[in-house]
């Protein structure tokens, strides 16, 4: 598949550009395809490209010293990662790997180096994203401090709401939830420990099943409520 102008728009951040400038791009980047539980980018290797995601879905993991597997991020269509290598050119920190069929364009590091100089747009987007992802993991990190097993698995939902429909607080959803297994990864929680927090869910009606696409939230003041620890399950 030949990358063009027009499948680099699919990004935002690629969307800042001028015509010329995607123009530009789209002759130095390619398009590959993951099979499920592929390694997109290997942590300790030195990037040459950052990973735009067309299709699929790719989470950001990293191991504990006794080898448990720790998740740190998703990462959506639309979205990339990789890019922590535009400012320092170190090494990628942390693996990150396929959760389902996936197809990236790959845009080389220097080429998108030149159109961040010519683009401050472009420039101010990639601040407001590293902040995002910081304020995540900071956030990540303080929900494997929590005892409570239940509210660390709540936290994580209310993490995947919308920003929009939480502040209305009425009925939410979670589209593409990911796994009871990818939600274990993520709190460092055995996977069956996630399915019994589950199956409590739904019989108190925090949570229903909508198919694999969808989670519904009946009641996201209710979810809030144990989120915060006023209710417990």
């Amino acid at each position: 598949m030949v990358v063009t102008p027009e499948l680099l728009s699919a990004f935002p951040l690629l969307r800042l550009l001028p015509a010329s400038g995607r123009g530009l791009l789209a002759q130095q980047s390619s398009v590959e395809r993951f099979a499920r539980r592929a390694v997109v980018l290997k942590a300790g290797e030195r990037g040459e490209r950052v990973c735009f995601l067309f299709e699929g879905r790719l989470q950001g993991v990293d191991f504990t010293v006794d080898g448990r597997e720790v998740g740190l991020f998703f990462v959506e269509p639309g979205d990339f990662c990789g890019e922590l290598a535009l400012f320092d050119s170190g090494p990628q920190p942390e693996f990150v790997i396929v959760l389902a069929p996936a197809m990236v364009v790959w845009v080389p590091l220097p080429a998108l180096r030149d159109a961040m100089e010519t683009c401050p747009p472009v420039v101010t987007s990639l601040g407001e994203r590293l902040a995002r992802r910081v304020r995540q993991l900071t956030l990540q990190r303080s929900l494997l401090g929590l005892p409570n097993i239940a509210q660390r698995v709540c936290w994580q939902l209310w993490l995947l709401v919308e920003e929009q429909e939480k502040s209305a607080l009425q009925q939410g959803q979670i589209r593409n939830p990911p796994t009871h297994m990818e939600i274990a990864i993520m709190l460092n929680l055995s996977r069956e420990t996630v399915t019994r927090v589950f199956q409590t869910l739904q019989q108190e009606g925090v949570v229903q099943r909508d198919g694999a696409a969808r989670l519904l939230i009946p009641s996201l003041a209710l979810l809030k409520s144990y989120v915060e620890g006023s209710k417990e399950l």
